[in-house]
């Protein structure tokens, strides 16, 4: 794998029916896509749900600080018990 350090690179993408521009790393955007592929959505169709959630949120962050930590909490969900500690 290359070096993951890059800087955000800026994307639109259509959420709750209008565009919307989202920096993330193109790590980031890679983790994405291949969640959006491996739940059987378009990345349109997933950032709109995170965001839909993250607006539930008490204190909601941005919509690519929740993508980020989504995407983060999602690796953490299929981690085998006791990984990372």
């Amino acid at each position: 794998m290359a070096a993951p350090y890059h800087p955000p690179v800026k994307h639109s993408v259509e959420v709750a029916g209008h565009r919307t521009s989202i920096s993330l790393e193109p790590l980031f955007w890679q983790m994405l896509r291949d969640a959006a592929q491996h739940e059987g959505v378009a990345l349109s169709t997933l950032v709109a749900r995170i965001d839909a959630e993250r607006i539930r949120a008490p204190r909601p962050p941005g919509l690519a600080g929740a993508v980020r930590l989504w995407l983060v909490a999602r690796l953490l969900d299929d981690a085998p018990p006791g990984a990372g500690q």
